[in-house]
């Protein structure tokens, strides 16, 4: 128990971090500033540092079509659990896809670091490209009620320099090149540097969103879906996957991250019940390490690790 939860606090460190950096500087700490340098300077480092130098296989690029598949499946079962519960539209929406949208990125590398090494690096960072394109389309369909253009979601993936960076670096493996050790050196500091400011983002963001109202029937709906439909159906899935056992360890990881602060940028974005949503973010955020500390000892009798 000891060897997971010491590990998550100390990643947990970085998000109070950026919580008390926020509640200290204020608007003097610009949230869009931070997320901008993340974004377009240093993961950038984090991608290819990941996956440009690691032992690439066919698994490498199946994980996130398993990683969609399971996502796609759960979305059918969550429609249909948002129908039968739920009489308010915009609150079918959360139902259907928050426990969809995970923190794959800002938690799911350090994490994934903490669990599985180094070795989870490649797969982490393209399951959570694959997580980004389900967030830019079906994501902002349902939070949005189809007020959104499928087009220029598209076109914002396009724009993400990860994806472009991504392809340099598995060409750059496929071609066998080989980098100076002082430039590794680097792309390790960016990456490093890449994760650190991911975590205190997520704090900056926990902030920053205010909380207005509980509604337990929402938040204990989505929650069973997140931490309980999701991880069961991707288990019995991933039992026939043709993968080694860690990465199949860390894709049933990645599925059980806690919801993501997308979430809350889309629901306020479209004003779909932002303070409901914030309200199941944070919870989803605070039951993790007790859920974290659960997979591990599974995933250790499964030999998943």
């Amino acid at each position: 128990m000891i060897e997971v939860v010491v590990p998550l606090l100390t990643i947990y460190i970085f998000i109070v971090i950026g919580f008390l950096l926020k509640a200290f500087f204020k608007d003097e700490l610009h949230d869009k500033t931070v997320t901008l340098i993340s974004v377009y300077a240093l993961q950038p480092f984090l991608t290819f540092w990941g996956l440009y130098d690691r032992e690439i296989d066919g698994s490498l690029f199946l994980s996130p079509l398993y990683y969609l598949g399971i996502v796609f499946m759960m979305l059918i079962v969550s429609i249909f659990i948002a129908k039968k519960l739920f009489l308010d539209k915009k609150t079918r929406s959360i139902v259907t896809v928050a426990a969809l949208i995970g923190n794959t990125g800002n938690l799911g590398l350090p994490v994934g670091l903490a669990l599985f090494g180094e070795q989870s690096i490649p797969y982490i960072t393209i399951i959570n490209l694959a997580n980004i394109f389900f967030v830019f389309t079906f994501g902002v369909y349902y939070y949005s009620r189809g007020e959104f253009s499928v087009k220029k979601s598209l076109l914002n993936i396009v724009k993400l320099p990860v994806l472009w960076i991504a392809i340099i670096a598995l060409f750059s493996n496929k071609i066998n090149l080989t980098l100076s050790e002082h430039f590794v050196n680097m792309l390790q500091m960016g990456a490093y540097a890449g994760i650190v400011i991911q975590l205190i983002i997520f704090g900056i963001y926990t902030k920053s969103i205010k909380i207005k109202s509980f509604d337990l029937k929402l938040n204990s709906t989505v929650i069973i879906v997140k931490f309980g439909l999701l991880p069961t159906l991707a288990y019995f899935i991933l039992l026939s996957a043709p993968f080694e056992p860690y990465v199949k360890g860390i894709i049933l990881m990645e599925l059980i991250m806690p919801l993501a602060v997308m979430n809350v940028n889309l629901a306020a974005l479209y004003n779909c019940k932002v303070n409901e949503v914030t309200s199941i973010l944070l919870y989803s955020t605070i039951v993790f390490i007790p859920i974290i500390v659960v997979l591990n000892y599974i995933l250790n009798i499964l030999g998943w690790k």
